[in-house]
């Protein structure tokens, strides 16, 4: 009965919570297209990137991502997705690795939280960024961002398994006018300038102070922590605990030995999805979200070390 619970809030939180016409459809937007003038390398000449599906990734390469995965080759990337748990035989042909919306069950959301890499996976991440893999953590709210926190650990960073959810309820553009985007060497790149993102929510974490800030949520925010994943809904019960997302970022790069990552607390923006029965657009794709594709790249070229 409870995962029975947890499966049907899964599926009216992901489709309904942050669509205002309450419509239970979405769906990549196969009509998204960001040009990329001046590729990388030649078409599929390019480092390899795996793209994880084996741990209960509730975003693929042939869903929400499939636009991800077209951008990428587009810039010459070859991008490969793998249901295959993680050892030194996956990892030893890749460049970067990416995992985005990790979760130890797709059905039960519900604490206790519980990793959805093993111990053995985190080492040979660990080790193999060490010795100069990249990796890009892509997580979201509870419990995406319990699912990866270990992994994380690893790395320095604590995530947080909540919900981030701005006081007014509205997804955010991040900037540097506002002073919540931070200029580094991924969005102030040379000729790739990126002076704005949109976010839907997700979660935020503490970063080691070794790592570069990318964004941050601030005092506009709350990080509600339930012990059940279906007590957000629309109306927020005042009895659901929370923090303040003063002194959380959602978005961070750090060295590792002679590799690199890139953390990210929002899956919704590497997307480009169709939202409702009015497809409303969320993701790279939406009127505000200009910047999303090419902080995209740079994203990815700062890990292949080509900015």
């Amino acid at each position: 009965m409870q995962k029975l619970a947890s499966r049907c809030f899964f599926i009216w939180y992901t489709l309904v919570f942050w669509a205002p016409n309450g419509s239970a459809q979405q769906v990549a937007d196969e009509t998204f297209d960001y040009p990329v003038t001046v590729p990388v390398y030649k078409t599929g000449s390019g480092p390899l990137i795996v793209f994880d599906e084996a741990h209960n990734n509730a975003s693929t390469l042939r869903g929400a991502y499939a636009p991800f995965g077209k951008l990428l080759a587009s810039d010459g990337y070859q991008v490969v997705s793998s249901r295959e748990k993680v050892t030194s035989e996956l990892l030893k042909e890749a460049k970067i690795y990416v995992t985005v919306n990790a979760m130890y069950d797709m059905e039960d959301w519900d604490l206790p939280a519980r990793s959805a890499f093993s111990p053995d996976e985190i080492t040979e991440l660990a080790n193999w960024v060490a010795d100069g893999g990249s990796l890009f953590l892509v997580t979201d709210h509870m419990p995406c961002g319990a699912s990866v926190n270990e992994l994380a650990g690893r790395f320095g960073i604590n995530i947080i398994n909540g919900f981030a959810i701005r006081k007014d309820g509205r997804p955010e553009v991040f900037s540097k006018q506002k002073k919540t985007l931070i200029s580094n060497d991924i969005t102030s790149a040379r000729g790739k300038r990126i002076d704005s993102i949109m976010c839907w929510g997700g979660t935020g974490f503490i970063v080691p102070p070794h790592s570069h800030v990318i964004s941050v949520l601030g005092d506009d925010y709350r990080i509600y922590l339930p012990s059940q994943a279906s007590q957000i809904e629309k109306r927020l019960k005042a009895t659901i605990p929370y923090i303040s997302g003063r002194g959380l970022v959602n978005g961070a790069y750090l060295e590792f030995g002679k590799g690199r990552v890139v953390i990210f607390g929002d899956g919704a923006s590497f997307s480009a999805q169709l939202q409702g029965i009015k497809s409303e657009k969320r993701g790279m794709n939406h009127p505000w979200a200009t910047q999303n594709a090419q902080f995209l790249l740079n994203i990815i070229h700062w890990l292949d070390r080509k900015l």
